[in-house]
Formats: C-alpha cells, structure tokens, sequence
C-alpha cells in the first residue's frame, strides 16, 4: 500500500466516531480552552478572506460541499474583493472579520485562503462578544497568525485545516486522500474524535505525552515572536509545517525557536510537510536536510517527535483542533495524535 493511500484510510475510519467519552485531561480547568459549540445541521458557516484574495468562482466548490453537509454558507464581503495582493483593503478585511467576531448566529468562520495579510489587522480586532460568544475558525498558513492569538489572548479552541481554494472543482472525482482530508473539516466541526497515524521514520524519537496542541506554519510562528500573538510552548505538543523555504533560512527559523527557549519544555514535537524546498544556489550549498536541522535542534531534549505528519501545504493536509488537549505516541509502528 502507498504511502498516501495508507495515511488517508486511518483517519476516515476514526474521525466518524463521536466524541461521547468525558475528557480525561490532567490539565487544571482553567488551562483548558474554551470550545466553541460544535455545528449541527442549519447552522451558519461564513466565508471571509482576512489574508489574499480569492474570486466568487473559487468558493463555489467549498460552498457546494459544506452545503451538501447540512449547512448554511454565507458569503461575506471580501470575497471577491482584491486590494492587490489582499483579499480588499486592510479597513475592509478587518471590518469583516470583526462582524463575523461579533455576531453571535454564525457558528464558524472559514477563511477562504492563506497568502499574506492577518497580521497587519490582527491588532485591532476586538475579541470581546467572540469569547463570550466562540465560534469556530478555520484555516492554516497565514491564519497560523490567528489562530495563535486566539489561543493567547482568547483561550478559545480553532481549526487547522485546508480552506476554501483547497476544495475539488467536482469531489466525486477527487482523490481519495483529497476527499478524506475535505471530510476531516466537516469532522471536527460536528464533534467527530480525530485520530491520525503516520508512518515510521527514520528521524522519529520515541515516547508518550500528553499537552494542549499548539502551532502550525513555522514562518509565520516566527513573525509573532515578540508580539500580543507570540506562541505559548511550555508543556504543549507543538506541530509545524512549512513551504517554499530555503534549508538554510529553514535552520535560522529553527535556531530562533530554540534561542527563544520554545522548544525547551514541549511535551512532544509533530512535524508535518516540509515542501518545495527551494534550490541552494551553487556553491552556496547548506549541505543538511530539514530533518537534520529540526533534529539538531533536539539533542538536548528527550520528548517524543514525529516526522511526516499529514498536516501543512500539501494533499494530506488534516484538520485538527488547535488549542485542544490531545495525546501523541511514536512508536516502531510509527505515531499517533488523538485529541481528548
């Protein structure tokens, strides 16, 4: 069996298991976040584009698909809006936002894609009817940016997963690892336990843990150093992804995680795609993987790590809850997250 076809068949057989057990955390309460009420059949789901642009014709498949679950999509105003590279101006991605923070009907906020924008917004949302009121949000790569501080500042629950410009044109025909990973969405939304395994690697460290899940795009976890948005590490499982880096500036995002002492006191590291690295230019060679550096990173730590994970910018791009306690074993069989 290949290896996608093998990663997709796991968590489309345990994610349609209901969430019925009570919670066995070891965390106090007041450690925990708050989650948002998990959507049933009616229940609004709206589309904003707090980052880059993205045209009406590229959310019709999403909205398709979400409808077909039972919800109801609501376009918000910047689809289909362009202000260059931004999904509208800043004033109107942030007015957008903010009333979809504040309106207390819409039960989940899925953002229409990544690119580049959350952050020049970030500090001006006021999260006050949000964290009397949570919703779901949805999203990954530059939304890495909101959904750290959400969990920050809010203490609220969110989701890591594909958005609206990675749904099929025609799902029927879709790939079975793209359809599993489209499923996963509607999964964590209902309240479906998630359960995903990955294969073994050469590069895994062996253990068991237990800690709120935490991470997401690594250059973008670097960019909130220093802000109201900075990642919270101690004793937490952090995931990262990444895409279309150099190794080296790969080692110099690694190395600032490490100076900054936020690999320090993890409960386990869950490493997902590292793609399209770029080229070293001749001569200039770095001469490491991504691995080795990740791995050279550790040496002095002994929690258990993981490579290869399905999460990041690529087919088999998981969602999970950000923010949520989960527990991860890495194994000789190989590893798996399941949130609690």
């Amino acid at each position: 069996m290949k290896r996608n076809e093998f990663l997709g068949l796991f968590p489309a057989l345990v994610a349609s298991t209901q969430a019925t057990s009570p919670r066995t955390a070891t965390l106090d309460a007041d450690q925990l976040p708050l989650i948002p009420p998990y959507l049933r059949k009616g229940d609004k789901i709206a589309l904003t584009s707090p980052a880059g642009y993205i045209t009406l014709e590229d959310v019709q498949p999403s909205i398709s698909q979400m409808e077909s679950w039972g919800f109801e999509v609501i376009l918000w105003s910047t689809i289909g809006k362009r202000d260059n590279t931004f999904g509208g101006t800043d004033a109107e991605r942030l007015m957008d936002l903010q009333n979809l923070l504040d309106d207390k009907h819409i039960k989940a906020i899925m953002c229409a894609r990544g690119g580049y924008g959350v952050n020049r917004i970030l500090d001006k949302l006021d999260f006050t009817q949000f964290i009397k009121h949570p919703k779901w949000v949805i999203g990954f790569s530059d939304i890495t940016a909101l959904h750290l501080h959400i969990l920050k500042n809010c203490k609220v629950a969110s989701i890591h997963s594909k958005m609206c410009n990675s749904f099929p044109d025609e799902f029927a025909l879709a790939e079975s690892m793209v359809q599993e990973t489209i499923y996963s969405i509607r999964n964590t939304l209902n309240g479906s336990v998630m359960s995903y395994i990955s294969l073994p690697e050469a590069y895994n460290r062996m253990g068991k843990s237990e800690g709120i899940l935490t991470g997401g795009n690594l250059s973008i976890i670097i960019s909130m150093m220093g802000t109201k948005s900075e990642i919270e590490t101690d004793g937490r499982i952090l995931f990262l992804e990444e895409v279309g880096e150099y190794l080296y500036s790969l080692d110099r995002m690694m190395t600032t995680l490490y100076r900054a002492g936020k690999l320090n006191k993890l409960k386990g590291l869950v490493v997902g795609g590292f793609n399209r690295i770029k080229t070293d230019d001749p001569g200039e060679e770095f001469g490491h993987s991504f691995q080795d550096i990740i791995s050279s990173k550790l040496l002095e730590f002994d929690y258990p790590v993981c490579f290869g994970f399905p999460v990041g910018h690529q087919k088999d791009n998981f969602a999970v809850r950000h923010g949520m306690l989960h527990s991860l074993n890495v194994n000789e069989n190989g590893a798996t997250l399941i949130q609690h």
